[in-house]
């Protein structure tokens, strides 16, 4: 092999793209580190081709190449950062995390967003303080990234994340919010509920909804029902509240199912004609909720759910998360149903949950 290795590493120069294509892809294959700086050189490459090829054999290298990628995030040329950063998106450790907290500040957007998502993957508490700042990136790719790697960071990047919930720009508050939901951190519902209900800004009280599902506290439960009087929000707290999972919330669920305590007004979905308003949504997010939920005391309204074509489809699903329980009653409306779409879908969650078809 290590002949080939040598023919191969060789072969990056010759003048045939297509040579120097399958020499870099060969190089993967082999995983020798002695490819490392050979393949790194055809990063500048005037083939994307041949680019892509060294890319993809570095990734296979994986770990030999890390520390030579890392200097490669200063060179001059913006092409070498961009393709060095992605594959330290995937590989990276604490070796190279100085030369990515320093990408950070690039002036290419692909090269910080690499660096963003390498240092999720490192997880050191020195990467948060010039993460935070990223929040408000011109690039909505890079603020994703900053955001989900200070979550990933987890609990010391908490103190930086809540400060940012009181930032003066929208953006930094929204995707300290997003960040906080993907912590999952029980310190993070009390901030969270203060953005929820006095934020200024109708996006960012949304996400806050959204971030309270995702930390699942049992705390929540009261105040997302009272969340949900409101039009915007109201299709989020339901299905925020089948994300935590608490019992409290069925009898709450079931009530829209049936109608009770619809506000007066639902915000109209737009492109979906006259008909459809946001309580559609709603209807299919309690839907799903209950079934999340799984209190066998919703059954009779999940099946209920069967008969309305906008929540038909999600009734079904919902029903096999209660597995044999959901049999008898099942059956029970097959034997006096005539309506082939809803049989249809009855059959198929009694198949769903062990009922053999041959019985039916």
């Amino acid at each position: 092999m290590a002949d080939s290795v040598a023919e191969q590493i060789a072969a990056l120069k010759d003048e045939d793209w297509a040579i120097r294509e399958e020499a870099a892809t060969m190089l993967g294959a082999f995983r020798d580190p002695r490819a490392v700086a050979p393949l790194v050189s055809v990063l500048r490459d005037g083939d994307r081709a041949v680019r892509d090829a060294a890319t993809g054999a570095l990734l296979a290298i994986g770990e030999p190449a890390m520390t030579t990628l890392g200097e490669c995030l200063s060179d001059p040329a913006l092409t070498v950062q961009e393709l060095a950063s992605s594959v330290l998106a995937t590989i990276a450790d604490a070796r190279v995390l100085g030369p990515l907290v320093k990408a950070l500040a690039s002036s290419d957007w692909i090269v910080r967003m690499h660096a963003a998502k390498a240092l999720g993957r490192i997880r050191d508490p020195e990467s948060v303080a010039p993460l935070v700042p990223l929040l408000q990136d011109k690039v909505k790719a890079v603020r994703e990234e900053a955001s989900t790697a200070l979550a990933a960071i987890g609990e010391a990047s908490l103190p930086s994340l809540l400060v940012a919930l009181t930032h003066e720009e929208w953006l930094v508050r929204l995707h300290a919010v997003e960040a906080l939901g993907k912590t999952k951190s029980p310190e993070a519902v009390d901030p969270l509920l203060s953005v929820l209900f006095n934020d200024r800004d109708r996006a960012v009280r949304e996400d806050a909804v959204r971030a309270l599902g995702q930390v699942g506290d049992a705390r929540a439960v009261e105040f997302l029902m009272t969340a949900m009087k409101e039009p915007g929000l109201r299709p989020l707290a339901v299905e925020a509240l089948g994300l935590v999972g608490d019992r409290r919330a069925v009898p709450v669920l079931k009530n829209v199912l049936v109608g009770l305590d619809r506000p007066e007004t639902s915000r109209p979905i737009e492109g979906c004609g006259d008909r459809w308003d946001e309580e559609m949504l709603t209807l299919g997010a309690a839907v799903r909720a209950l079934g999340a939920i799984r209190d066998e005391a919703a059954i009779p309204s999940l099946i209920k759910a069967l008969r309305y074509t906008v929540t038909r489809a999600d009734a079904a699903d919902a029903l096999t998360r209660f597995g044999n329980a959901v049999i008898a009653p099942l059956l029970a409306l097959l034997a006096r149903e005539q309506d082939d779409n809803i049989r249809y879908h009855v059959k198929e969650t009694l198949g769903r949950v062990g009922w053999r078809a041959g019985r039916i």
